[in-house]
């Protein structure tokens, strides 16, 4: 099928690129005019939790109005005065302001003498944002900006919204600087250095920015029927990046081999259609299997990030298969354009690597000790998994020039232990029996001996069927020491306060909701890895018919995803050489992150495998040779596989070189075990281990016969043009 793509588009191009072209100017249509109103910040998990059932309960009996709706405080703002004396009167021109720029609701210390500060210096206004509350974050922002900037005075605004919108701006900014300023100019320059040609260095570039425009339009398709992260825009691009350059790279590569070899323009074409196009596909094939595993994941986080993965690894695989070979059958030898002065004359001559052809002898000289020490290294960069934990960065990492970031230090200095964001405990009993009353006296008791807790407030439904504690919390609702008084709440306190009573207790707030998912993303981990590694599996065995080739490459990419938890560990939470890089140290490593970093990981490294294999394999159906066949293979590949790499890395340092912690963790992860891969695991693990193998790195029980054999390798297609030697240093056409 892929050489008969590959040769139809050929044959066709302008028909072809027409196609592409088409879609394209759609795509961009739909993102410009859709996509931003499909994409939210909001993350939930998707199953049903104490945290649900409590703000349904508190939903059902005390049935709120709308104008309860906007009376709900969501953000507090803080004044403080340098000479110590607030006027109020400024203060009731801020709140007038904060009105006019869209609060449904504003209390002051006029209404409220606790919203005045124990010093005297500083006021808060608690404000609620209405139906508009996106939209007016902005003004509400402005009003308490004007104030900061009059002489004597400093105030912020902190609270759900306005986080909300810090979140997607520092987003949307390391998108930016990351990726667009980073990731694309370092990835465009190793492509440069690995083709040695400034044609063949942009085609890839060019190809993978088309994928990334389709797949965003595809979002805002998506997500007219489902709920999607903005995240999803950081990975498309990501992604987008990193497969489409990785696919275009290995067939054009393979391209400008067989015409090196001397064939004709369009039967070279077709070879590459045979061979690299249908590791190609068996490529995207496992990524997006991989991914769809996170799609089991019930967090909507979660399944936006692998809905835009898969969303442009298919968009990729169908660019490589299709409109890459409609490109190269317009350029033709064309492709070797703008040649780079000591750089890929390699890969124009399409010889094997000197340097990856005497390691990988090397390797096969000694293949046990090569085999021992590389599992060792791995081995001790994974040892600090053992201290890993898992949390969430809250409001306190985000960089200080944010207003919800002042607003939060702000609070805490002058309101310590008040916060937006209280624990709420919610009691469905009967109010007015006895034991139930006793038993929220012992809570609110049990609270008052804990520091970390304020003054709770009761409520009682119209039914007195529902009691409702709201308990602040001092500090980050996200913090490693609220978190763990929250589990303590729940698991401890409550169940012994209600001990007795028919009463039963739920918990609510932006604390629990992240110990939900917290325990959803630890829960689902393992389901996880048996499902990607289930299905990888099945779906090697049946690319080389071979039981011993998913099984090597499954524990080889278990140990380099092993080795980039251990470092994340070591580097974000432990400390080490974080500065070096310039993250942030860290109680623990965000919840997500191990899960997504698997998936990824896995479908990536299956790339560089399903590569090299298919030229082992194909070497070795040749020769039938083994020792020649791996150091063909690995010779052949490598200079490809660590360039496909570098760009991979260069695109994810562009996520670690932003102010989110979370994606300095996923950047970080990704692009340290990639390079794990692309060198420890390609150049040592699989020629020391395939040497050891033998003959039996092509074992099939007799039992599995019947599987199809597809030939992810490719077979010698029909010559239908012959066509001399194609003179790659002159850059002239082909025929």
């Amino acid at each position: 099928m892929t050489e008969r793509l590959a040769r139809a588009s050929s044959r066709h191009p302008w028909r072809t690129i027409g196609i592409w072209v088409l879609a394209v100017v759609i795509g961009m249509g739909l993102v410009a005019t859709t996509l931003g109103d499909v994409l939210t910040s909001d993350a939930s998990v998707t199953v049903q939790t104490d945290s649900k059932r409590a703000d349904q309960l508190v939903f059902e009996r005390f049935k709120p109005t709308q104008a309860d709706f906007e009376r709900d405080i969501t953000e507090v703002v803080v004044v403080r005065a340098q000479d110590g004396n607030v006027d109020s009167g400024r203060v009731q021109r801020l709140a007038s302001d904060l009105r006019a720029a869209g609060a449904s609701f504003v209390v002051t210390a006029a209404d409220n003498d606790q919203l005045v500060s124990k010093g005297g210096d500083a006021q808060a206004l608690l404000v609620a944002l209405g139906a508009n509350a996106e939209d007016d974050v902005p003004g509400v922002v402005d009003a308490v900006q004007r104030l900061d900037a009059d002489p004597g005075y400093e105030a912020a605004i902190t609270g759900d919204f306005v986080s909300d919108a810090d979140q997607e701006t520092l987003s949307q900014d390391d998108l930016r600087k990351g990726e667009l300023f980073f990731g694309a100019p370092a990835a465009l320059i190793i492509l440069l250095l690995v083709f040695g040609a400034v044609v063949a260095g942009l085609i890839p570039l060019v190809l993978a920015i088309l994928s990334i425009i389709l797949a965003l339009a595809l979002t805002a398709i998506v997500g007219q029927v489902f709920d999607l992260s903005l995240f999803i825009q950081n990975m498309i691009f990501g992604m987008g990046l990193a497969l489409g350059i990785d696919y275009s790279l290995f067939i054009l590569s393979r391209f400008r081999e067989e015409r090196a070899e001397g064939r004709g323009k369009l039967d070279a074409i077709a070879m590459s259609g045979a061979t690299a196009s249908r590791a190609v596909l068996f490529s995207g094939l496992a990524f997006i299997l991989a991914m769809f595993g996170l799609e089991l994941v019930p967090n909507t986080i979660m399944r936006s990030l692998a809905t835009g993965a898969i969303l442009v690894g298919i968009v990729s695989v169908l660019a490589a298969l299709t409109l890459l070979p409609a490109v190269i059958s317009l350029l033709g030898d064309r492709i070797n354009g703008g040649r780079i002065p000591y750089f890929g004359r390699a890969a124009r001559a399409g010889s094997e690597s000197r340097f990856w052809g005497r390691t990988v002898r090397a390797v096969m000289r000694r293949p046990v000790l090569s085999l021992g020490v590389a599992v060792a290294v791995m081995l001790a960069a994974a040892v600090p998994i053992f201290s890993y934990d898992t949390g969430e960065a809250g409001i306190s990492t985000m960089p200080d020039r944010f207003e919800s970031k002042k607003g939060f230090v702000l609070l805490n200095e002058e309101f310590p232990g008040q916060t937006v964001d209280p624990v709420r405990i919610v009691i469905d009993g009967n109010a007015d029996l006895p034991p139930v009353q006793a038993a929220v006296e012992r809570l609110k008791a049990a609270l008052a001996e804990r520091p970390i807790f304020g003054q709770p407030t009761e409520e009682t439904s119209p039914g007195h069927d529902l009691v409702v504690l709201t308990v602040p919390a001092a500090g980050d609702p996200l913090s490693d020491e609220v978190v763990a008084a929250v589990r303590d709440l729940r698991t401890d306190v409550v169940p012994a306060a209600l001990a007795g009573t028919d009463a039963e207790a739920f918990m609510a707030g932006t604390t629990q909701e992240e110990i939900e998912y917290f325990d959803v993303m630890n829960a689902w981990l393992p389901i996880v890895f048996v499902f990607v590694l289930g299905l990888s599996f099945l779906l090697l065995t049946v690319a080389f018919r071979s039981v011993v080739v998913p099984a090597t490459a499954i524990a080889m990419n278990l140990l380099s995803v092993g080795a980039a938890y251990g470092l994340l560990v070591l580097v974000f939470v432990k400390g080490v050489g974080n500065e070096v890089f310039g993250f942030q140290q860290v109680d623990s490593i965000e919840a997500w992150v191990p899960l997504f970093l698997f998936a990824v990981l896995f479908g990536l490294s299956m790339d560089y495998q399903v590569f090299l294999l298919s030229r082992i394999r194909e070497k070795f159906g040749q020769t039938n040779d083994n020792d020649l066949s791996i150091i063909f293979g690995v010779g052949s590949t490598a200079r490809l596989i660590t360039g496909a790499a570098l760009i991979i890395i260069a695109v994810f340092s562009g996520f670690a070189r932003g102010d989110l912690v979370m994606f300095q963790q996923m950047g970080f992860g990704i692009a340290v075990a990639l390079l794990i891969d692309a060198t420890i695991i390609r150049s040592v693990v699989v020629p020391a281990s395939m040497k050891l193998l033998g003959r039996w790195n092509w074992y099939l029980p007799s039992w599995l016969e019947w599987l199809p054999d597809v030939h992810v390798e490719g077979r010698e297609p029909r010559r239908r043009e012959t066509g001399p030697r194609a003179p790659a240093q002159t850059g002239s056409t082909a025929p």
